[in-house]
């Protein structure tokens, strides 16, 4: 297991202070972090944590995962890298829509 959490189904309200707090409870925490919409700033109800060993992590999971953190249960999983997403369509533009080509 490594020491990259994934943290899921947190409330909006979330601040990375108190994920940090939460975690600190079992071991050092090196960074906590959720993860906002780049727009709108709001929280996407997910967010990440870095403990200080693989021990510390799986502690950490054992005791968080499927706990109540601030009215959600919480779900903790190692973190997995993201899978690469496929490219979005719309090569060529967008077709004229509403243009009389005659």
């Amino acid at each position: 297991m490594g020491a990259k959490l994934y943290v899921g189904n947190l409330s909006y309200s979330v601040v990375e202070a108190k994920l940090e707090e939460l975690f600190a409870q079992h071991g050092k925490v090196v960074s906590a972090r959720v993860i906002t919409d780049k727009f709108s700033g709001r929280s996407k109800g997910f967010g990440f944590v870095e403990m200080g060993s693989d021990e510390e992590a799986e502690r950490a999971t054992a005791a968080l995962n499927g706990t109540e953190f601030e009215g959600r249960s919480i779900v903790v999983s190692e973190a997995r890298p993201q899978q690469p997403r496929p490219p979005r369509g719309g090569e060529g533009g967008g077709g004229g829509y509403g243009r009389d080509r005659r």
